[in-house]
């Protein structure tokens, strides 16, 4: 008899980062648009795909904070960790991250499925920053890796569909304003991960929908999926298609290591094919990932073997760890699209995760076909096709809405108060009012009085909500600086801007809150193409802190505001700004590298490369930030460092 599932708790010790505090600012910054798709380019697109890069793309990741407060210093960390385990397979999840699946571990073959970070470094990926690299993550929200990467979520166990334990995760996804779960489990004496996922719209309109699973696996492994084509998106931020495995370079992309400069290829899977994407090594042993037919995209993302994409490699793990590239699994044919969901109706599919041991001489052969056939019939061999229709079936008609038994963990309380606000009914998914915390508390208020509390931090607001029905209540409470703040935080996030703008400037007549206005505004100027009036609203903003601002306050607004004066030219305010700050701001690596920049801006060149000759790092560098590099060109001919190459484009 083979050993039943069990989900039990565990802890898992890594190298880490501290994540740090969240950055206090509104993020009103306006997100990198959908990459452009020339016309010509277009016309060819087929029709829904054309449709859906259009639809409902994000301005901002309102309501949601930026999370940029982490380093790069690492101590031993210990994380709670859930793991799901039979006989055959054991998932190690992170629930206090995201639910990223940390480690699959086949225990026959003793091999590890995904590629397994041996640290935690968080680096600025996500939608709103930190973001981690390894494993299997879930991705729900807008373009781009979920606001969730590094928060918590709902974790309880639940019946299986065999009668076992399953691991559920759930939580309230605060940009499009929608519940989702993920069931894990694993039947009994299999070797795959079953993972059941639900995306539910409990309101009247429809909402655009995005997911994509990604699992990182080691990059010296080819990548199979059944297509002929693929969607090719480069960082030059164009999109086309290009035939697979061998592309327009004569390359055979479907090996990550011959692949010259990061890149995404969306496999373009026909509707009649089993959906499916596998990492083979050498011996044929691998992974494969497989789902119900909801899911039609598959991806291929790899870094290339350009200085810039092996040094993001070692940015996000460390020195001498081995490369790794990523296989996804989404809804749309590619991550520059959403799709409707209507009002009442939900998405719901199957996933299952588990090893493959194909031919390797088909699978790594010259006849493409051949080695896309020796993967279907290893995968129908290990898992047949109906038997994941099966247990999709099994699972939404019966676990799916079952109640959570033992919990396991706990996420925002922000489902809680949409739940009591609008009375969804969710079963499977609870969001009880426990879990209301600090930051609802002056929601609730505003729900139940139709008036928002003063802020019990002083001068920092708190946390925003932007939908509809709290944007109407806003509208209604007193117009007191704090409800003008936040109204035109909904205003701004709704696409309202001169409405948005307006509500400041009201909140800035009166009494009592300044510099988170002013901030507002001068984040409205330099949108609206101002930068000396934008660099001059930011000087009053930063000169509006009080006295006794934390270090927290003072670096964010700081770091803006400098950026601003450098823009606008105000080179004396810039050093005046700069050089009174805490010691302790100036030293990070954000601040150094705006220092090597006001160097160069007042002429002092030497002194401006002596600061990239000393060493600095900055630790939210964006993902496709060529900063380093531009100012680099404008200190010397010579060429850019190692470490300072994290240019991903040509």
């Amino acid at each position: 008899m083979a050993d039943m599932t069990t989900v039990r708790r565990a802890v898992l010790t890594l190298p880490a980062a501290p994540l740090g505090p969240d950055n206090p600012l509104p993020a009103l910054r306006t997100l990198d648009g959908t990459p452009t798709v020339d016309a010509r380019a277009a016309e060819g697109l087929p029709r829904d795909m054309a449709r859906q890069l259009g639809y409902a793309p994000l301005r901002t990741v309102l309501p949601v904070p930026l999370r940029d407060g982490y380093g790069r210093e690492r101590v031993d960390t210990e994380f709670e960790a859930i793991v799901v385990e039979n006989d055959r397979l054991r998932a190690t999840v992170l629930p206090g991250l995201g639910g990223r699946v940390h480690s699959l571990h086949h225990k026959p073959t003793g091999r590890e499925l995904v590629h397994r970070n041996p640290v935690f470094q968080p680096a600025a990926f996500a939608l709103n920053g930190a973001w981690f690299a390894g494993g299997i993550e879930w991705n729900i929200g807008a373009t781009g890796h979920t606001t969730l990467s590094c928060a918590p979520l709902h974790a309880a166990i639940v019946p299986s569909p065999d009668g076992g334990e399953m691991l559920r995760l759930w939580e309230w996804e605060r940009l499009r304003d929608l519940p989702f779960q993920v069931d894990l489990w694993l039947p009994e004496g299999s070797d795959f991960l079953h993972v059941g996922v639900r995306i539910r719209n409990p309101h009247e309109r429809a909402v655009p929908v995005y997911w994509w699973s990604n699992t990182a696996v080691p990059e010296d492994r080819r990548i199979l999926a059944p297509a002929d084509e693929a969607w090719f998106h480069g960082y030059e931020r164009g999109l086309r298609r290009v035939p697979v495995p061998r592309g327009e370079d004569g390359a055979d992309h479907t090996y990550p290591e011959h692949g010259a400069l990061p890149a995404d290829y969306f496999y373009d899977l026909a509707d009649p094919q089993r959906r499916w994407i596998a990492a083979v090594e050498e011996t044929g042993a691998g992974l494969v990932q497989t789902s119900t037919d909801l899911p039609r995209g598959r991806k291929l993302f790899l870094w290339g073997s350009s200085r810039g994409g092996r040094r993001w490699q070692e940015w996000l793990t460390e020195p001498g760890a081995p490369g790794y590239a990523e296989i996804q699994a989404g809804l749309a044919r590619t991550q520059l699209e959403h799709l409707k969901l209507e009002g009442g109706e939900e998405f719901s599919w199957l996933e299952a995760y588990g090893p493959l041991a194909a031919e390797p001489g088909a699978v790594h052969g010259e006849d493409w076909a051949a080695a896309r056939a020796e993967v279907e019939r290893s995968l129908e061999s290990a898992l047949p096709r109906a038997a994941v229709d099966a247990a999709h079936e099994a699972w939404r008609d019966g676990p799916a809405d079952a109640e959570p038994t033992t919990v396991l963990g706990v996420g925002s309380g922000w489902g809680a108060l949409e739940v009591l606000c609008s009375g969804h009914e969710l079963p499977g998914t609870p969001f009880p009012e426990s879990t209301l915390g600090e930051e609802q508390k002056p929601w609730l208020e505003l729900l139940r009085t139709g008036a928002l509390p003063q802020p019990a931090g002083g001068d920092v607001p708190g946390p925003s909500l932007v939908a509809d029905h709290w944007r109407d209540m806003l509208e209604t409470a007193p117009a007191v600086p704090l409800t003008e703040y936040h109204l035109g935080l909904a205003q701004w996030r709704a696409g309202d801007l001169a409405q948005a703008v307006r509500s400041w400037e009201r909140g800035l007549r009166q009494e009592g809150m300044r510099w988170p206005l002013l901030y507002c505004l001068a984040v409205a100027d330099r949108d609206g193409g101002h930068p000396a009036r934008a660099a001059e609203r930011y000087a009053e903003a930063f000169g509006a802190l009080p006295a006794d601002a934390d270090e927290v306050v003072t670096a964010a607004l700081g770091r803006e505001t400098l950026t601003a004066l450098l823009e606008a030219g105000r080179i004396a305010g810039a050093r005046a700004l700069r050089d009174g700050l805490p010691e302790a701001v100036r030293a990070r690596g954000a601040f150094r590298l705006l220092e090597a920049r006001l160097l160069l801006a007042e002429g002092r060149k030497a002194e401006a490369r002596a600061v990239f000759d000393e060493g600095f790092e900055v630790a939210d560098l964006r993902e496709g930030a060529e900063i380093l590099g531009e100012v680099w060109s404008l200190l010397t001919d010579e060429p850019l460092p190692d470490c300072y190459e994290f240019r991903m484009r040509p």
